[in-house]
């Protein structure tokens, strides 16, 4: 309990010690390098998704490209990459391992969220007369959307808890308090940066959770009394085939 009081006095101490930035300097660049990196992951993985979730084709593909991405150890990559890319473009090879790391989530994502929609509503805008592209953006990317924000969501989480580790190559972020502290014994430090991580990790869980509910198409929501009942499974009970008669008749 002491220890956990130091770490919550030196969050809030202007002394952080020698050789350490500020917090609010490691938090911009611990959210520096996690949206960048899921931002280019994001446009890499997006259209991918769709394209594999819209065609049904390649998804094996995808999947086992996932599976191994999702093998390799960030810290081993993060050094490999380092090395490779050498001591002056550190931030580059850090940000290509975030990415990495970032993909297999949104892509799944992408294409989970257009493969769990009801055949029925897409052969409904055929038979209505839209081309490929109007089905794809008028039916399976609101459609999906749901279940892309919550890739995004888990691939933003993942990013935010291994950037901690970019502190080990010298890149700063909350990870260089866990870093610095460890040889100096300074265990308040290092609980209190490790304090500071699943804070924000905590906060963007959050935040994405109120964009997965905001995601939903009006069409396919439920009713307010029946997410005043279950208001932990709405948001992913809206996206799931029981509720694609709703999203049917909205489109016609």
């Amino acid at each position: 309990m002491n220890l956990f009081l130091d770490a919550i006095a030196w969050i809030f101490s202007p002394d952080k010690g020698v050789g350490v930035s500020s917090v609010p300097v490691a938090l911009m660049q611990h959210l520096s390098y996690t949206v960048i990196s899921v931002l280019v992951a994001g446009v890499i993985a997006v259209p991918l998704g769709w394209l594999i979730g819209h065609t049904g084709k390649g998804r094996d593909v995808a999947v086992a490209i996932s599976g191994a991405a999702r093998a390799v150890p960030s810290f081993g990559l993060l050094i490999l990459l380092v090395l490779l890319f050498g001591v002056l473009h550190k931030p580059e090879a850090a940000v290509i391992s975030f990415v990495l790391l970032a993909i297999p989530s949104i892509l799944a994502g992408a294409y989970a969220g257009l493969e769990a929609i009801d055949r029925t509503v897409i052969d409904a805008g055929r038979a209505m007369g839209m081309t490929e592209w109007q089905i794809l953006w008028r039916i399976e990317v609101p459609l999906g959307l749901p279940l892309l924000v919550a890739g995004l969501r888990s691939a933003t989480l993942q990013v935010v808890a291994t950037v901690t580790i970019a502190a080990y190559v010298g890149l700063g972020g909350l990870g260089q308090y866990i870093i610095a502290g460890i040889p100096l014994r300074r265990y308040d430090m290092v609980l209190g940066g490790a304090i500071l991580v699943a804070a924000l990790a905590l906060i963007l869980d959050g935040l994405f959770a109120l964009a997965q509910r905001g995601a939903v198409p009006r069409g396919v929501r439920p009713p307010r009394s029946d997410r005043r009942s279950v208001p932990n499974n709405a948001v992913d009970a809206a996206s799931v085939p029981s509720e694609r008669p709703r999203a049917e008749a909205t489109v016609t």
